[in-house]
């Protein structure tokens, strides 16, 4: 399996590649399928819009879906706003405890330079 960094290094590449060629001000969806283009071309393997059920005290109370998982390892959350705002970082971190993945991405097209955050997720517990 592919080191963790590596695959984020790749992904904030491909991400980088997107915002060098679109320049800023496309909304959301634009970016995740030009984003989808550029991973499938890295090889990275990934699941685009993944539906997480979200429960409180063992109760389904709703769901949730991720942009990205890519690589069975690590959640992206896009946004296309002009600046990136605390409550962001806290939603990718909640998804990755969500899903219970090791490292979240947060990446940001909306600015005029490529905005990207990486979280961990403390709560995280390997399946194998």
């Amino acid at each position: 399996m592919k080191q963790l960094d590596e695959i984020t290094y790749k992904i904030i590449g491909c991400a980088m590649k997107v915002h060098n060629t679109l320049g800023n001000g496309f909304q959301e969806v634009i970016y995740q399928r030009c984003l989808a283009i550029e991973l499938q071309q890295a090889e990275l393997e990934f699941v685009r819009e993944k539906e997480q059920t979200i429960y409180y005290n063992n109760i389904e109370v709703g769901s949730r879906r991720a942009d990205f998982i890519v690589e069975d390892n690590i959640v992206i959350e896009l946004k296309a706003m002009i600046n990136l705002e605390d409550i962001h970082l806290a939603q990718a971190k909640n998804y990755t405890v969500a899903y219970n993945l090791p490292v979240g991405l947060l990446i940001n097209f909306g600015s005029l330079s490529l905005q990207y955050k990486k979280v961990f997720n403390s709560k995280y517990k390997s399946l194998t």
